[in-house]
């Protein structure tokens, strides 16, 4: 028996949130027998069509309030607006009993604010798109928002990173549906990976200080910043900062909200993400240059921190020349 697959759109929904799964489930059609193939449905929060973030016109199927089935996967999808946007509480009552009558449910992107208005990511272990992921954070504290993942299942919630997570989201959920087998023939139709390698935070912008801008700390982030290939122990950034080590770990820790080490390694990372991405020097001579022992060193923090290495990131982000 085929599956229904719904998705709700909205005035401003970022269109690659929605034709994105939409296009992974119908091409699974191909490699699937009739009485197998995926149902799509397209859900509106207006009656009629509405304008993408990107001014594409979208047509839902049918408004929410018609939409009373029992789908087996209801998605929600993101879009730029959706953090500051509230669509009342005759939606919220709507989305609690769909996602309730659902084998299914999740978010693509930010739609993960839908669901946390409505109550359903509380006590949940959730991912959305890396921007996000803090104002996510403080809208439902209950929530365990894992910044770092492509998407996150939890029991029959699903939640997805940023716009094309919705993707990696969908081979997945096609995967638990019908093996690996047939979500590589998508993969492979729509000219992606099964499985990304890494998490968010090799897309994720460079390290920003914390601290007060006038604080000694500050002052000390900008002298790591400048002295990378240095031993930057907590004597030498304490020395820095004219304090005591004790003294100086503690308000570092209080102001910077991160260790001094944690501060360190981020800002060796992150010179290292640079030159990756902007030099073809050698890995043993821009892991000196950042600070690391060694190249070995520079790849196991990147694993560690990145979920990738060195080179995997040089060959994923490097300017084309």
């Amino acid at each position: 028996m085929g599956k229904t697959v719904a998705i709700l759109i909205f005035p401003g929904v970022q269109s690659l949130d929605v034709t994105g799964p939409m296009d992974v489930f119908c091409e699974a059609n191909r490699f699937l027998l009739p009485d197998d193939q995926y149902q799509l449905e397209v859900i509106g929060l207006r009656h009629g069509s509405m304008a993408a973030s990107n001014g594409l016109s979208l047509q839902a199927h049918r408004h929410y309030s018609e939409a009373l089935s029992a789908y087996d996967l209801l998605l929600v999808a993101g879009g730029p607006q959706l953090p500051f946007d509230d669509f009342g509480a005759a939606f919220d009552d709507w989305l609690r009993a769909a996602t309730a009558r659902a084998q299914r449910f999740g978010s693509i992107c930010n739609g993960a604010f839908m669901l946390a208005r409505a109550g359903l990511l509380d006590g949940k272990t959730v991912t959305t798109h890396w921007n996000d992921a803090a104002d996510l954070a403080r809208l439902c504290p209950s929530a365990q928002v894992d910044a770092d993942r492509l998407y996150v299942q939890d029991g029959n919630l699903y939640t997805s990173a940023g716009v094309t997570a919705g993707i990696d989201l969908s081979l997945f959920l096609l995967a638990q549906d019908h093996g690996p087998e047939v979500a590589l023939s998508v993969a492979k139709r729509l000219v992606v990976f099964t499985q990304r390698a890494g998490g968010q935070s090799q897309f994720s912008p460079f390290l920003t200080p914390h601290a007060e801008s006038t604080s000694a700390v500050a002052l000390v982030q900008l002298y790591v910043l400048a002295n990378l290939t240095g031993d930057l122990t907590i004597a030498d950034l304490a020395k820095a900062a004219n304090m005591s080590a004790r003294n100086f770990s503690r308000v570092f820790a209080r102001e910077a909200r991160i260790t001094p080490a944690e501060f360190v390694e981020r800002a060796r990372v992150d010179a290292a993400r640079v030159m990756l991405e902007s030099s073809p020097a050698p890995l043993k001579t821009v892991a000196y240059q950042c600070g690391f022992r060694d190249a070995q060193h520079m790849r196991s923090v990147f694993n560690r921190r990145l979920g990738v290495t060195p080179q995997q990131f040089r060959l994923n982000f490097a300017a084309l020349v």
